[in-house]
This record gives structure tokens, sequence and C-alpha cells, in this order.
């Protein structure tokens, strides 16, 4: 590529100099802003707006600034726009460069008292606030995904685990829940990135503000934004709601990996409990008989991607001096590259959760007696005796168990009379595993009748949003 002569950028009547091929190719960012033409457009137009109100565009202008960027916009549509190499730096100045050769001269008019500094954090708000809504929509469908099968298997049970031990029986769809609490408050926190995200720094011009009374009010009113960034010297260098978004972002992507850890480990031979889909699976190049749920691993590994700009976006962020710096630019390729990626796999959790094939009876096999210790430690609380005697009481039961060979279920009420004298034959109803989750009702335990409270309450929380 020939040298780029200064003059031809918007900001090149101070140079007289070529700008290095490699330097244009380091400054650029249109490769990847691109996404946010639609974003730039509108902004734009409600710029033009506020002019016309101050009566720097008259009527006329008005309509040529609207009606051409329109068509610029269908451009970018339907793929026919072509990009200057040799000027256009970023969407901002590709847009207004095609605008001025669409209207000729009234597209000089439209940048009046704007600065690129203030256009890129309107353009990421917007188009940053629009793939929001579309991720809590996401996320809203995994969450009614994982109600309706909770609601579909409420009779299957299967172990508890602390520390991957088996530790008590509970629901299959407990176990489901669990993970779309986790997601419920990652729903909820996203609630407030949107707040957050949604400040209008349109009108605050290059640092200082704008000299001509625009009207900042009107203008974020019309992008649809909830407030006004309230100062000119932040609002050019804030870029808090992306890290914002890559943190919220970092959060959800770990939900989503323990998530696929679980299903990971349950789908192996060694558990059996489910298989993912075959729409969701890969197989091997040299073993016929292998099938990996890859897409659950994908997501695993993504969450670390994702963490990572959130870390690195931050390094980028802590030492920068006041108002505007070049560094910013490193904020839209990390805000574009999560918002795809979070998308990407809610969308495929949400399909690996709604074609899981579960199977009950592994799960039912994989239930032992020895997680009904507690329940047994339990049945002497009720009758009078301090939990901590209890506790250590059936330990001792287990420990003789294991001594015999036998499950705890199998000792004789003669055989628990030499550990406490208080067994009796009513013991024998403690080792049922139905029994043991039905007793859990508790609010947010592992009952039928609590289990379908939490589902009822993720459908009253959807029907409300």
């Amino acid at each position: 590529m020939a040298p780029t002569q200064a003059p031809t950028f918007l900001w090149g009547g101070r140079f007289t100099e070529a700008i290095d091929d490699l330097m244009f190719q380091f400054n650029e960012s249109l490769s990847f802003d691109k996404v946010l033409y639609k974003a730039d457009i509108h902004g734009s137009i409600t710029w033009a707006k506020a002019l016309h109100k101050l009566n720097i565009l008259n009527d006329e202008e008005l309509n040529q600034v609207v009606t051409g960027l329109q068509q610029v916009e269908k451009e970018w549509e339907e793929g026919k726009f072509v990009i200057d190499t040799k000027s256009d730096e970023d969407i901002h100045t590709a847009n207004e460069r095609r605008l001025g050769e669409i209207i000729g001269a009234a597209a000089g008019k439209l940048h009046t008292g704007r600065s690129r500094n203030e256009q890129v954090g309107v353009d990421m708000r917007l188009w940053a606030g629009e793939q929001l809504d579309q991720l809590a929509a996401i996320l809203k469908d995994v969450l009614a995904t994982t109600a309706a099968k909770a609601k579909d298997h409420l009779p299957v049970l299967m172990p508890g685990y602390t520390h991957l031990q088996r530790a008590q029986p509970v629901r299959f769809s407990h176990w489901l829940l669990s993970h779309a609490t986790f997601l419920i408050g990652d729903l909820n926190r996203l609630q407030g990135v949107q707040e957050r995200t949604s400040a209008c720094p349109l009108g605050v011009g290059a640092l200082a503000g704008n000299p001509f009374g625009i009207d900042r009010e009107f203008m974020a009113k019309d992008l649809g934004f909830k407030s006004v960034h309230p100062n000119s010297l932040c609002a050019v260098a804030d870029r808090d709601f992306v890290v914002d978004i890559l943190q919220w972002a970092s959060l959800l992507m770990a939900h989503l990996s323990r998530l696929s850890e679980d299903l990971i480990l349950f789908s192996t031979a060694e558990f059996g409990f489910v298989q993912v889909a075959d729409a969701y699976s890969t197989g091997s190049s040299l073993m016929p008989q292998k099938k990996n749920p890859d897409s659950l691993e994908l997501i695993r590994g993504k969450a670390g991607r994702v963490m990572g700009q959130s870390t690195g976006f931050l390094s980028s962020l802590k030492s920068l001096p006041t108002s505007y710096n070049k560094d910013l630019q490193e904020s839209v390729e990390p805000l574009i590259d999560c918002i795809k990626t979070v998308s990407q796999c809610l969308r495929i959790t949400q399909g690996v959760l709604a074609t899981l094939k579960v199977y009950p009876e592994k799960m039912k096999a994989a239930l032992t007696d020895d997680m009904l210790a507690t329940d047994v430690a339990d049945y002497l609380v009720r009758k009078g005796v301090p939990f901590r005697q209890t506790h250590h009481i059936a330990g001792a039961i287990v420990r003789k168990g294991e001594e015999a060979g036998l499950p705890i279920s199998k000792l004789s009420v003669k055989d628990l009379k030499e550990i406490s004298p208080l067994f009796e034959d009513d013991i024998a109803e403690v080792f049922d595993f139905e029994r043991s989750v039905e007793q859990r009702s508790t609010l947010g335990g592992t009952s039928s009748s609590s289990v379908l409270a939490q589902i009822a309450s993720i459908e009253k929380l959807l029907s409300q949003q």
C-alpha cells in the first residue's frame, strides 16, 4: 500500500507528511468496530436533529443528512459499503466520508461541535445496550428450559455431592435448579449493568463540553438512553460500562462452566446419569466408540477467555491519565468478542439442556445407604438426643456396617441397639431415599413441594420480566 497522505484524514489539516503504512494499520479500528455502524448512524441522525434545533442545519440540510445516513446504513446492511483503505480509520470516518460522497457539502456540517471521543462512547453504549437486551432474553430462555426440565423429571432421585463425594440424596430437579439459581443472580446483576451502560455521553465534545448549547437531554431521549452522562472529562474516558459487562460476563461464564463440568462428569461411563445429544457432541478421529461432550468442554474453556478479557482490559485502564487516550480503543475488541462468546455459550447451554437424555435408573443405582447416615442421626434427635451425640452414633453405625461388609440398612435392630438402646423397629422407615428427600421440605429444600415452589418462582420471575 502506498503511503497515505495526511490531508485525506479528517484530522489531517495540521499534517504535511504521509502516515506510515504500518502505523495506519496499527491505528485503524474499522476492521472490528464496523459492527457499530448502525449505532454510529443513529447517533449521527440524532446529532443532526440537535444541530437543526440550533439552526446550524436548515430544513433541507437536515433532510439531506438523514436521507444520506439512511442510505449509508442500507449499504452496510446489504453488504455494499465500499471501504476506502486509504482514509477510513474507523466506523465514524467511514460513515462521514461516504455521507459526503452522497450529499456533498452539507455532510461537512455534521461534525460541528462533535468529537470522535464522544462518538465512540455513544456507539459502544448503544450497541452494547442492544446486545445486553438480547443476552437477557437468551438467559431467560435458558432459565425457562431449566425449569421445564426440572418439572419433567421431578420424581428422579440422585446422589447429592460435596467435595465430589456422595453426601445425601436429592432430586435431579433440585440439582438442575441449583444451577438455575446462579443464573437468576446473573440475570438480576445484568439489570444493573444495563442501567449503568445506558448513560449518554453525546454532547460532551472532545473533553470540555459543547460550545453551541446542544440539547443533551433531547439527544439522550431520542437515542433511548436512560440518563445523561454528568461530566464531560469523565464521559470521554468512561469505559466502566465495558468493565461492568466483562466482569458480569466472567461470573456468568464461571456459572456456565460449573454446570458444564457437572454435565461432563455425569455423562461419563463412570456416572452414566445423563447423555449429551449427538447435536452437541463430537467423535474421535481414531476411536469409533467415542462420543465427546465438546459443546460443554468449549464452554468451560471459553470461560477462561472471557475472564482474560476482563483482566486484560483492566490492566489497560488502570494507569491512564485524565480524559481520552488512544489506549481506550482496546476496549472495543474484547467487548465485541465477549458478547459474541457469551451469546453462543448461552444458546449452546440451552440446546444441551433441552435435548439432554436423563437416566433415572443409573442415578437410583448410585444411591447408597450410607447417604442416609444423617437421617439416622436425625432419627435419634427426634428422640431427644443432642445432635453432637447422634452424629457420633451414626458414624459408629457406618463403621459397624463397613466392618460387617453390610449396608447400614441390613444391620439388625439388635446390632443398632448395641450402639444406642434408643433404636427401635421403626428405624427401618429411615432407610428410604424418597422419605429422606421429602423430609427436607423447608424453603429451598429438595422435597417435591420445595422444588415445585422453586420452579414456580422462576416461572413467575420470567412472566414478570
